[in-house]
């Protein structure tokens, strides 16, 4: 299994070209960034606590547990971002290469 998702209907929308830390990315227009990063890996991001691997939580923008980051800083919810072509979008902060070691 390429991903934690896996598309089961809806295949035949346009595909939207992006890049998730560094490495180009293809989702279908109209997907979250979620969908379009779990679809290609088994997780989005690791914790900024230190606890492991993160893939979302509640899906819908209540949780906190998806930031993903744009080279210029921005935070943007992955769950409820929909993706657009020529997006840039980090796992972890700009300048960061992993979490800083909160311990």
């Amino acid at each position: 299994m390429l991903g934690r998702f896996v598309r089961v209907a809806e295949q035949d929308r346009p595909t939207v070209e992006l890049e998730v830390d560094g490495s180009p990315c293809q989702a279908l227009e109209g997907d979250t960034l979620l969908v379009a990063v779990l679809s290609q890996r088994n997780t989005l991001r690791q914790s900024e606590f230190g606890d492991g691997d993160r893939a979302g939580f509640c899906l819908m923008g209540a949780c906190q547990d998806c930031w993903v980051w744009t080279p210029t800083g921005e935070r943007l919810r992955a769950c409820t971002t929909q993706v657009s072509a020529g997006l840039r979008v980090m796992t972890h902060p700009p300048g960061e290469d992993v979490w800083p070691n909160l311990a």
